[in-house]
């Protein structure tokens, strides 16, 4: 018999190899922060069976492949933070109709191996509020969608191969300091 888990905090545990497929049989977990360890190969599919999932941390990892299309179907999944791993893939292939992601509210996929346009379906996600799609290599337009969002208040798309005239959006400070700085 399974026990109930509603929160897995697995970060800094420098676990490794693959992302067993069991963990799809935790049905009521809710968070499950998977970050900062040394996991490889694709990002299960069996995490969609997490149907109470709303919080879904796996940066900093070694994850490949494509985002499973499957986890659009996670009705309550507010924040999916995939950055900092060698993900592939386009976001058309994720975002495959116009009602995945529902509740989605932040979208991490910097620093990944990302590609293609952005669908004019991404500016559909109606709760999305921040969106990291820095350092891959999308190309094309950013839909003008995205600017007039009503909730969107970071956008960022520095690093990739956007036309010009595409604009970050939000505050996007950058503090310069100099090494001499620091010493005392």
């Amino acid at each position: 018999m399974l026990l109930i888990v509603l929160l897995r905090n697995l970060r800094w545990n420098k676990l490794q190899d693959a992302i067993p497929p069991e963990i799809g049989e935790l049905k009521k977990l809710t968070h499950l922060y998977l970050s900062f360890n040394n996991f490889k190969g694709d990002i299960p599919v069996e995490l969609a069976n997490l149907q109470e999932l709303r919080y879904l941390y796996l940066h900093e990892n070694r994850l490949s492949g494509k985002i499973p299309p499957e986890l659009g179907n996670l009705k309550y999944l507010r924040h999916f933070d995939v950055g900092n791993n060698h993900l592939t893939g386009t976001l058309r292939d994720l975002i495959r109709n116009g009602d995945g992601f529902p509740s989605l509210r932040n979208l991490y996929l910097n620093n990944n191996q990302m590609s293609g346009g952005l669908p004019d379906q991404l500016a559909n996600l109606t709760n999305l509020e921040i969106l990291y799609l820095d350092h891959n290599a999308f190309t094309g337009r950013i839909p003008d969608g995205f600017y007039k969002h009503p909730f969107l208040k970071e956008l960022y798309i520095e690093g990739n191969q956007f036309k010009p005239g595409a604009k970050p959006k939000g505050n996007h400070k950058v503090l310069d300091l100099i090494d001499t700085e620091f010493l005392f």
